[in-house]
């Protein structure tokens, strides 16, 4: 039996329709019905038989925040992909990603262990890397530094790390994945679906920074790879391209038929739109939509070498370009009504 968490996400559902597709039985981790409702979405994306392979899966309730519930999940569980997370870049938030990402890890781990799980799959963040000094490309051996400005969410996600860790230190056997901005079909509720949304929408600014891409597909295929290998106790990038934010924004803005960005805009002008921002999130209790920590990540150029998921695995990435294509026409066919 194989627990999934953070089932009804982008990368989760995506895993338990390819893993049900091979035939593993699976018990998902869900919190709320409405989210199933986007996984139907998802299976929905690669057959029109979805609902036979839908209902094969053993859905579960559960919060990993909450042992009781959590400990019931793991009954009969061999092995464990742990995806859920709580994403967010606001530092208002950071007991709920303390709760989540590290409690919650930490719930994940430990019960992995008391279960005696034959591996643990976790997937992390190309947040919880260092930074190079002279712009070179970003390794695993490029380690966190905690006395830069990291965000919350990096923050918590780097001790989420340091409790698998830990796991393994106590006899569990795990692999970590760091993935990049991840690009994918139906789930556009997701951090990175807000991107291609606001492209449709019109963004006629670009920034100057730029991040490392991947398909979600080939994180679940990376996942399942590495947890069907002897592999334990490592950890791996998984990104397929690094781009420019400009650049990024243009390939989307063609594929939505959309008008790329044309101008650059300034650190410091999108700071003072970030201070407005916070004041009408004072003055009205409205939503804030441009954080600090996101400009200055706008303006931070980080690429990324996936050298060793390549020669690990043998492992290739799906080209950038199909990926842009698949996402936008899927858009495009079903979300833009």
């Amino acid at each position: 039996m194989i627990l999934v968490t953070g089932a009804s996400g982008l990368v989760g559902s995506h895993l338990v329709y390819r893993l049900v597709a091979q035939g593993y039985r699976i018990r998902a981790l869900y919190r709320t019905q409405k989210k199933l409702d986007e996984v139907k979405k998802v299976f929905a994306y690669y057959t029109p038989q979805y609902e036979d392979l839908y209902n094969q899966i053993e859905w579960f309730q559960a919060d990993i925040t909450k042992i009781p519930e959590l400990t019931k999940a793991f009954k009969d569980v061999n092995y464990v992909y742990h995806v859920a997370a709580y994403i967010s870049f606001h530092p208002k938030d950071f007991q709920k990603l303390q709760k989540v990402n590290v409690e919650g890890t930490a719930n994940v781990v430990n019960l992995s262990l008391e279960f005696k799980v034959n591996k643990l799959c976790y997937v992390s963040s190309i947040a919880t890397l260092g930074a190079t000094a002279n712009s070179t490309l970003i390794t695993e051996k490029t380690e966190y530094n905690p006395e830069a400005s990291n965000s919350v969410y990096a923050i918590t996600k780097h001790l989420a790390e340091m409790e698998v860790w830990r796991g393994t230190q106590e006899g569990l056997d795990a692999v970590i994945v760091h993935p990049g901005v991840i690009l994918g079909a139906r789930q556009y509720h997701s951090a990175s679906g807000s991107i291609i949304k606001s492209v449709y929408k019109g963004v006629p600014f670009y920034t100057s920074g730029g991040v490392g891409i991947v398909a979600v597909n080939d994180v679940v295929k990376a996942m399942i790879a590495l947890m069907n290998s002897s592999i334990i106790n490592n950890h791996f990038i998984l990104v397929g391209h690094n781009i420019l934010y400009k650049d990024l924004l243009t390939q989307l803005a063609l594929g939505l038929k959309k008008e790329p960005p044309k101008k650059a805009i300034s650190k410091t002008k999108l700071l003072f739109l970030s201070q407005l921002d916070w004041l009408s999130n004072k003055l009205f209790n409205t939503k804030r939509r441009l954080l600090k920590a996101t400009v200055n990540s706008l303006f931070e150029t980080s690429f990324y070498d996936a050298t060793k998921i390549k020669k690990t695995l043998n492992f290739s990435f799906t080209p950038f370009e199909t990926t842009i294509a698949e996402v936008t026409e899927d858009f495009l066919r079903n979300v833009k009504k």
